[in-house]
C-alpha cells in the first residue's frame, strides 16, 4: 500500500513528464538541451517517489473504534499523492524557467 498513491499518479506524472519534453518547440534541441531535460525528469521522478515515502510514513492512521475505523484513513493514500504531484511539478516548473533562461532565443536588434 505504500506506493499506491504515485502509482494510481503515474499515468498524469507521465503526461507532465511528456509535455515537458515536447514543449515549447521555439527553443534550440540541443544535446545539452536533451541532457538537461532527461536530468530534470529524471530529478522529479525521483523527487516525486521520495515526498511520496515521506508523506505515507506521516500521514496518520485513525485509531479502530468501538464501531470499526473511524473515518480519515482515506488520507494515508491522499497526502502522498499531492506531495507526490507537487515535488513533480514543483522540479518541472524550476526546470522550465533555468531552461528558458538559458536557451532562450536571442532578440535581434
Amino acid at each position: 500500500m505504500r506506493y499506491l498513491a504515485i502509482l494510481l499518479l503515474a499515468p498524469w506524472l507521465l503526461i507532465l513528464g511528456w509535455a515537458y519534453w515536447a514543449y515549447p518547440k521555439s527553443l534550440p534541441r540541443t544535446r545539452a538541451r536533451r541532457s538537461f531535460d532527461v536530468a530534470a525528469l529524471l530529478l522529479a521522478a525521483f523527487a516525486a517517489v521520495q515526498c511520496d515515502m515521506v508523506a505515507f510514513d506521516t500521514a496518520s492512521v485513525p485509531a479502530v473504534g468501538e464501531y470499526g475505523p473511524s473515518s480519515g484513513a482515506i488520507w494515508q493514500q491522499v497526502l502522498p499523492a499531492l506531495y507526490g504531484y507537487g515535488a513533480c511539478v514543483l522540479v518541472l516548473v524550476l526546470a522550465m524557467i533555468i531552461r528558458h533562461l538559458v536557451w532562450r532565443p536571442h532578440a535581434r536588434s
